[in-house]
């Protein structure tokens, strides 16, 4: 076996000619896009804020952008811009990235629930995307990490600086990456951060450090903010220490030195404790890194109101620590449930509005880098049809493959394209082939990829008893890749899931009205499509059938949505104890403000369960009834 530093060499020529792929697509119409599904503006009390009124309905300023999905596409994505937004290259202050260190992290997540603690893994993506990861070992980490570390250089300022947080695992081998990518001249510092934690080893020395890697992207042109520690009372009294310097007039003058007016320099080893398990701070989150620490990375190398990018958020402490001093930020992570977890702590902290987006098609772009270009859209059209019991129709009647009939001939199947979102429109062009195609046929099942969060209301308008809406697993195309074992037996096409809410009363007072909404029901996806053991399974299926409200983890309000953009003005979540002391449920109603105005108002509800899945639904107000209110 070749030893890694055999392979390091053809690892980083790869990784540079991966990330160079990248680059050439920013322009192209098949560049990465972000979508953004939520504009939060933080309000997690009764009584939310209005965000926007009639005559003025210019948006405040985002201070930062959480995004889901998969960094590096996410780097793309934020490097191409879009119609909008310009792209970033060339426009970060500061990149902190914090990647995992261990291929053998245990990332389950224990969800408490009343009366129950169920044990999740992440979503089929997810585990492809950590598992890829560490498929061969570290050769394997260090080749997901050197395109990222090539789009991050691209990302970065001039005047920027990017750090590295690692361990001893893979530390030294990063290093030379590192050298290789931002070049041996720029690098500045290895800041060892160190805590005490009181472990025995019996061999060993106890490891008590983890590193930061510190480059300028230019050396010479970075900002830099020297910090201090400050000189202890005691030590402070034993003497001032002077300084001689001499003036323009060339007169020499003793001076205090900054030792002794601001305390000591501060050097490349940092004494931060590790998070108290009771502090405030804590979040649950097993890589969770101190505020203090971040406090630091962002003080030293950030110029005020800069930019801070962190692109492995895990429980968004760069995010807090960047949005607490006033920088703007952008973090992303591919977990479901450390975007959860972002967002319920931002809006904790009363955070300034932001952006909550994620990777537009990500099914596509997951498709290219799997299966490669050659696998048309059609090839994969068939093949779903194939796992889900149907045969392909004749192609005549079928050029683009996404036809098919399961046996009998009675019902249609189609499969949905995953470049796009399975819509009410394409439900209804469902209907109108079911009816047509081959003399017509009884029923019809269309499979989807990507449905947006109102669709189970959309279906539900349809009243069609003759149609059937299914879920394509999100994890299919790595497993295709993949061919383990028999796949089409393992296949599960789950059904979707769907929130039910209303609007209890709506009072005009004065310029503005009171709304008050309450959720009715949460009715979940197919158990079988989540990642359970089976006793955790038979648990959320008891809390489904007599709590559902239990299983919403977040849930908000638009009080005035345009069918676009959805402005939440009004958050709750689970943990938030400022409207009820039930940390294990959110409350089942809202009363927020928003601006009165004649016409029809549509109010958005939207909520999230604890798995991550996300439903709406938009409820219709007349003026002329909330006046008469």
């Amino acid at each position: 076996m070749r030893s890694l530093l055999d392979q390091l060499p053809k690892i980083v020529a790869e990784g540079k000619r991966e990330a160079a792929r990248v680059l050439e697509q920013l322009t192209g119409e098949q560049r990465v896009r972000l979508h953004t599904r939520e504009f939060v503006q933080p309000s997690r009390e009764a009584g939310g804020l209005p965000l926007h009124r009639a005559a003025t309905p210019q948006l405040p300023e985002p201070s930062g952008r959480l995004i889901y999905g998969d960094n590096l596409l996410a780097m793309s994505a934020l490097l191409a811009g879009d119609e909008t937004t310009p792209g970033l290259a060339g426009g970060v202050d500061l990149i902190y990235l914090d990647p995992p260190f261990d291929s053998k992290a245990d990332y389950r997540t224990k969800l408490t629930l009343p009366g129950h603690e169920v044990e999740t893994r992440p979503t089929a993506v997810e585990q492809f995307a950590y598992s890829d990861t560490w498929a061969d070992g570290t050769a394997s980490y260090l080749a997901m990490l050197t395109p990222r570390l090539v789009l991050a250089r691209e990302l970065l300022a001039d005047t920027g600086s990017f750090y590295l947080h690692i361990d001893w695992h893979v530390g030294h081998y990063v290093k030379l990456i590192c050298d290789e990518v931002f070049g041996r001249d720029n690098f500045l510092n290895e800041v060892v951060w160190y805590y005490r934690r009181w472990n025995i080893a019996s061999t060993s020395f106890a490891r008590n450090h983890d590193t930061l890697f510190v480059y300028a992207k230019r050396k010479g042109q970075h900002y830099f903010k020297q910090l201090y520690i400050p000189k202890s009372e005691k030590s402070s009294g034993q003497g001032r220490a002077w300084v001689s310097t001499i003036g323009d007039d060339g007169v020499r003058r003793s001076v205090l030195s900054d030792e002794a007016t601001k305390g000591v320099a501060m050097p490349d080893v940092w004494d931060v404790s590790m998070i108290n398990p009771v502090a405030k701070e804590r979040v649950a989150y097993a890589t969770q890194k101190p505020l203090a620490l971040l406090d630091r990375v962002i003080e030293a190398s950030c110029p005020p109101g800069g930019l801070v990018a962190d692109f492995f958020a895990g429980s968004g402490t760069t995010a807090a620590a960047a949005e607490a001093s006033g920088r703007r930020w952008i973090t992303s992570d591919l977990g479901r449930p450390a975007a959860m977890i972002i967002r319920k702590r931002l809006i904790d902290q009363d955070a300034r509005p932001f952006l909550y987006q994620e990777i537009g098609d990500y099914q596509v772009e997951q498709m290219r880098s799997s299966l490669g270009r050659r696998y048309r859209v059609g090839d994969l059209a068939r093949t779903v049809l194939g796992l889900y019991g149907a045969e392909p129709l004749p192609d005549a009647q079928n050029p683009s493959g996404a036809l098919g009939s399961l046996p009998g001939g009675r019902t249609l199947v189609v499969a949905e394209s995953p470049a796009r979102l399975t819509t009410v429109e394409s439900l209804r062009r469902a209907q109108s082939q079911r009816d047509a195609v081959l003399g017509g046929f009884e029923r019809v099942v269309v499979l989807g990829w990507n449905f947006p969060a109102g669709i189970g209301h959309d279906i539900e308008a349809l009243a069609d008893a003759r149609l059937e809406v299914r879920v394509i697993p999100p994890d299919l195309i790595d497993r295709l890749k993949k061919k383990g074992g028999r796949l089409a037996d393992s296949v599960r096409f789950s059904t979707l899931q769907y929130l039910e809410a209303g609007l209890r009363t709506a009072r005009r007072q004065g310029d503005e009205v009171e709304l008050v909404i309450g959720l009715d029901n949460y009715v979940l996806l197919s158990p079988e499509a989540i990642s359970l053991r089976a006793e955790d399974r038979e648990k959320v299926l008891q809390l489904m059938n007599h709590d559902p409200l239990s299983l919403i983890e977040y849930w908000a309000v638009d009080p005035d949505f345009d069918g676009e953009l959805f402005r939440s003005s009004w958050q709750d979540y689970r943990g938030n104890t400022l409207n009820d002391d039930d940390p294990l449920r959110v409350v089942a109603s809202a009363t927020l403000r928003a601006p009165w105005r004649s016409g029809v108002r549509r109010i958005c509800v939207r909520a999230v369960d604890v798995f991550g899945f996300e439903s709406e639904v938009v409820l219709e107000l007349d003026a002329v009834e909330a006046d008469a209110a």
